[in-house]
């Protein structure tokens, strides 16, 4: 008999993470590999981040905090939402995590139950239907196809929510196409949200500050107040301020939710790094100077990703709003064979073989719920996604039929 849960068959492990270890060890061998899998910026954290998180070691603030946050960060999370969303969140409706994917996990741990549905529009984070599923309930999906920019519309939102309807996750600006709604667009499905008081709505905003092209980013609560009783707010310091490795994640939403979530906290990880804590304080009070510099880069990179994908033969790349990826359509050489003669069947099988033939290593459509795509972060050097382009096109100019 085996010692593992039976809920464990019911999910994978990430997808992106899988590439990213996968070009990590074949670079260890001695390949030359460009790693487009992963979604983490290149950019270094800002200095006076760093700085104050080694001024709060000299200080000792290295003991436990509160379960779900220290109440200064609480406080700059709620002068935050108020100064760049117009949300007023008190501390006590704030929460914070290991990281934004902590606080969604539990989210639904502490709300999800047998037979409750969570519709989740596609493409989607490849880890939000296996937290449902490790939750016990069934995500509902709903394709959301290139010719809709990649983006839920309310009618199909309607079709999609049911009685059993717990949660709606909406992510803006979308990993893994970068799609972002405006708040016009996010107005259109709050309407139909409010005509279901039954549903929930968990807003996933990490990529918040990364949009281009003068697109003004806008959450739900933002253009309908009156979801805020029934509305999670999650964001977190991880991409637009380069902090992955902190691991701070953070949410505003009722008390009641707020204060379950703590106690899913409290019986796994207890409270966040106290020292990645006082870095996330200094991160949403201080200088965001640098924010529209790098924004800079990322749209010149995601024009020269967009521009080039267009030029290789059988692949075809919407130009997004917002994020640090672009999820270009693979259709077009779908039953061609490489140059080794082996037939690309699928985009896994396309993934596959760029990653052996060329040294690119991007992640395969299937994974994040619409095929026949991949996805690429252009969150890596300029230099770095030109020679990657470079190899995309060749081995897309060496298939035969």
């Amino acid at each position: 008999m085996s010692i593992l849960s039976s809920s464990l068959a019911r999910i994978k492990p990430s997808p992106t993470i899988a590439v990213t270890n996968l070009a990590r060890e074949l670079k260890a061998q001695g390949r030359d590999v460009i790693g487009l899998g992963a979604g983490e910026p290149d950019f270094d954290t800002p200095e006076h981040i760093k700085e104050a998180a080694i001024a709060a070691i000299r200080r000792g603030e290295t003991k436990y905090t509160a379960v779900d946050g220290t109440p200064e960060l609480k406080q700059a999370i709620a002068l935050k939402f108020k100064r760049e969303n117009g949300i007023e969140y008190r501390t006590d409706e704030i929460t914070v995590g290991t990281g934004g994917k902590q606080v969604l996990y539990n989210a639904f741990m502490a709300t999800v139950e047998p037979g409750d549905e969570v519709v989740i529009p596609a493409p989607y984070w490849v880890s939000y239907p296996d937290m449902v599923l490790l939750a016990g309930g069934t995500p509902r999906f709903v394709s959301c196809p290139e010719q809709t920019g990649f983006k839920l519309r309310p009618e199909d939102l309607e079709e999609a929510i049911s009685p059993k309807t717990k949660w709606v996750v909406l992510n803006s600006p979308n990993n893994p196409t970068g799609a972002a709604y405006s708040a016009e667009e996010l107005k259109a499905l709050t309407d139909v949200l409010v005509r279901h008081p039954h549903v929930w709505l968990m807003t996933d905003d990490m990529y918040e500050h990364l949009v281009y092209d003068g697109f003004t980013f806008a959450t739900a609560v933002q253009v309908e107040p009156s979801l805020r009783s029934r509305t999670l707010t999650v964001n977190g310091v991880s991409k637009a301020y380069a902090m992955t490795g902190w691991r701070i994640g953070y949410a505003g939403g009722p008390k009641e939710l707020i204060k379950a979530i703590g106690v899913i906290q409290s019986q796994s990880t207890s409270n966040p790094s106290s020292i990645s804590q006082a870095a996330a304080v200094a991160a949403l009070t201080g200088d965001l100077s640098f924010l529209p510099e790098r924004n800079a880069v990322y749209k010149e990179r995601r024009d020269l990703v967009v521009d080039m994908l267009n030029r290789a033969p059988g692949l075809r790349c919407h130009r997004p709003e917002g994020a640090f990826y672009v999820y270009p359509s693979c259709a077009g050489v779908i039953g061609r064979r490489t140059a080794k003669g082996v037939t690309l069947a699928t985009s896994e099988d396309f993934a596959r073989e760029l990653l052996n033939e060329e040294g690119v290593a991007v992640v395969h459509g299937s994974a994040f719920g619409l095929d026949p795509y991949f996805r690429i972060s252009y969150a890596t050097s300029t230099a770095l996604l030109e020679e990657a382009c470079a190899r995309i096109i060749r081995f897309c100019e060496r298939l035969a039929d």
